[in-house]
């Protein structure tokens, strides 16, 4: 203070409290809300207990996946704390849903789950991965995302549709970038436990943009439209202007009901329908039913014998291997049309050209019987 009067400094400070506006703290808005993580959580442990159930037909083990735990993060953030190598599938939601989901998964984990699938024990340790075992990864993923995209929508009331999958390997830390987003951006990670037998001790972790997890959290709470409505239908909606409905004016009038005289009606005289025969003969001139169909196309097949093969056998086959079926050499050889088991034969070398000579048409009775079979 000079000369008896305030300074500006001095008056900024005495209307800000005592300091200025730069000391004050600042109230950072949540992202996300408790509520809606708890709401993520559940909808998280749902589906993925629907694409542990998958994985688990596929790979023949049992597969738990369960402990959700939701935060909010970036990806330059996840650098710093995620163990790579790691594979990531990505999935963009295309009906029911706007936007794009990422399941994460560790190399080594990975591993195990192709060597399942190609008939080993997933007794391997390694941290790199074949681009047909990525293939295989992949489509296991894959087969997962689409029980939790059913499972989702089962709970969010409505379809969920989901795009083909792109699978990407994340060697090191400086390759960690996901199409759209940036590497600030505020995410959604749901991790999950991940068990697979005694084999796999380890964790998945489910990424989502902040946006389609509101969404998400909307239709959970109601209050959200379905994004499968035509647009022309929500333009009306929004342009629709609201009618008010006025009640009667009510009093203690009520005006008396008029009862109807019951009228009589003459009988009515019933008689057994009598229906024409179908078809003609060809006396008539008229065509019988079967020749409207003489000239339809029927495909014919012949089936030698069936193998069975596991994924592994089949990887193995080359030029010069032999596939043995289940058939012996004189036993006689199935005649399908279109699918269908008919009859039986013997190849025949008719012209150069292999022929089927048929020595026994299935009945009526044998197929009944092959069906109680």
């Amino acid at each position: 203070m000079s000369n008896g009067f305030l300074s500006q400094e001095e008056i900024d400070s005495l209307l800000n409290g005592g300091g200025s506006a730069a000391d004050e703290p600042q109230v950072q808005e949540e992202i996300i809300t408790d509520i809606e993580k708890d709401l993520l959580g559940e909808i998280g442990n749902i589906s993925m207990g629907s694409a542990s159930t998958a994985l688990s037909q596929i790979i023949n083990q049992q597969v738990n996946i369960t402990t959700p735990v939701v935060s909010v993060t970036t990806i330059n953030e996840l650098k710093n704390t995620f163990e790579v190598p790691n594979i990531a599938l990505e999935i963009k939601f295309t009906e029911g849903i706007v936007g794009k989901n990422l399941l994460v998964m560790r190399i080594p984990d990975a591993a195990v789950i192709a060597n399942l699938m190609m008939g080993g024990d997933g007794k391997v340790q390694t941290n790199e991965i074949s681009e047909l075992e990525q293939s295989a990864v992949s489509e296991a993923m894959n087969q997962m995302m689409g029980s939790a995209a059913t499972s989702m929508a089962t709970m969010l009331t409505r379809e969920v549709n989901i795009s083909p999958p792109t699978s990407m390997i994340w060697n090191d830390n400086e390759n960690m970038q996901v199409a759209d987003i940036d590497g600030d951006e505020k995410i959604v990670k749901v991790s999950f436990k991940l068990n697979i037998g005694d084999l796999v001790d380890s964790n998945i972790m489910q990424l989502l943009p902040v946006e389609t997890a509101k969404k998400i959290v909307g239709i959970m709470m109601g209050q959200d439209v379905p994004d499968n409505q035509p647009a022309a239908s929500k333009a009306q909606s929004a342009s629709e202007p609201q009618r008010t409905v006025q009640a009667a004016p009510q009093n203690d009038y009520v005006p008396p009901v008029q009862e109807k005289p019951i009228e009589s009606h003459p009988a009515v005289e019933v008689h057994r329908a009598d229906f024409q025969p179908l078809g003609g003969s060809k006396s008539s001139g008229q065509p019988r039913n079967i020749d409207l169909i003489l000239d339809v196309p029927l495909e014919i097949s012949v089936v030698l014998g069936k193998a069975k093969k596991s994924i592994g056998d089949i990887l193995a086959l080359g030029t010069g291997s032999l596939i043995e079926l289940d058939k012996l050499a004189e036993e006689p050889v199935e005649i399908l049309v279109n699918g269908k088991r008919v009859a039986f034969g013997e190849v025949v070398v008719v012209d150069e050209n292999f022929g089927v000579r048929i020595t026994n048409i299935i009945s009526n009775s044998d197929k009944i019987k092959s069906l109680g079979k």
